[in-house]
């Protein structure tokens, strides 16, 4: 009888343990173990960004910043200060450090095969934001969050073409060269005004997206070819505010005695529309950290995501800008 004692008390202390370790192996699987519940090991994600010498891409950083924040999740942040160079040194250092996931803004769309064939092969998701990369292995990156710079450009045109009454002499302040932003808004640009015999680009160079280079490079449209200017297309709102600037200081009314359309909605932007010295902007969100974090843990959840994530932007003028400004967050 005994005997029969100790062998019931042997099953039950083994059915116990047994239990024990099954509960545990569920909470493990449901993400809820006692470890991770008291604070344990952190997603950590580099984030790689090309430059935030601008207001747009402030705004970028910060949304990355603050949702990475929220979800509790270690952020490893590198900025480029415009140079490719830096990026590639920062993704380096991102695989040696054995991240779980790769942010890259890329400066450029061309040179990054090498390096992104090392994060793979270490095993480490890369997510592109804002700008696309030309490869020739998509698997290389997980997917791109952005917005279609094409359709920014032709959104452009098509509001220019109609405000110009489909002629005149347009000037363009381009980005960064090699960009994917600046490439595709170039392009749809293009797409529009070639339609019309009496629209023409007679200037058109590089202001590196940044609001003094806009300035200078206005300043130097306006010299060569003063009042033949009827208007300009500046891929960034920063380039405009720069060429307002300088149009002011050569004597003329932005938007009024030159239109002036861009790309990007920034706050200062509209604030230009309010004061009646820009005509009209496109959108192009930089608000791209909740998204990049969905992605993120959608594709380690298993999920297959698409190649693009499109943001979904619209076009905004002097004439509606007021409406709008209060509820803008970049």
């Amino acid at each position: 009888m005994k005997q029969t004692l100790k062998i019931t008390k042997v099953v039950t202390v083994v059915i116990a343990i047994l239990a024990l370790f099954a509960i545990n192996a569920m909470l493990f699987a449901s993400g809820e173990t006692e470890e991770k519940a008291a604070g344990g090991k952190k997603l950590v994600v580099g984030f790689s960004q090309n430059d935030t010498n601008n207001p747009w891409g402030t705004a970028e950083t910060e949304s990355v910043k603050d949702e990475a924040a929220k979800r509790g999740i270690e952020l490893k942040y590198a900025d480029a200060m415009t140079k490719q160079a830096n990026q590639i040194k920062a993704i380096r250092a991102f695989i040696a450090q054995d991240v779980d996931a790769i942010f890259l803004a890329p400066q450029v769309e061309t040179g990054w095969e090498p390096v992104l064939k090392e994060a793979k092969a270490a095993g480490i998701p890369v997510f592109l934001l804002d700008r696309g990369v030309d490869v020739t292995d998509d698997s290389l990156y997980v997917t791109l969050l952005a917005s279609d710079f094409v359709f920014e450009g032709e959104e452009a045109g098509k509001w220019l073409a109609e405000e110009m009454n489909y002629k005149g002499n347009i000037v363009e302040l381009q980005g960064t060269p090699g960009a994917s932003p600046t490439i595709d808004r170039k392009k749809g640009f293009e797409n529009i005004i070639n339609k019309y015999p009496d629209l023409k680009i007679i200037k058109s160079q590089t202001a590196e997206y940044q609001m003094g280079k806009g300035k200078e490079l206005m300043e130097a449209f306006l010299k060569a070819e003063g009042e033949n200017i009827d208007a300009v297309y500046a891929h960034n709102d920063a380039m405009a505010l720069g060429a307002i600037q300088a149009i002011e200081e050569y004597g003329l009314k932005p938007a009024e005695d030159i239109i002036i359309v861009s790309v990007d909605a920034i706050k200062d932007a509209f604030e230009a529309m309010v004061a009646q010295k820009l005509n009209c902007t496109v959108e192009c969100t930089p608000l791209l950290g909740p998204g990049a974090f969905d992605a993120l843990e959608k594709h380690l959840a298993g999920e297959k995501l698409p190649k693009w994530i499109k943001s979904e932007d619209q076009v905004f003028t002097k004439d509606t800008a007021a409406d709008y400004i209060d509820s803008r967050k970049y």
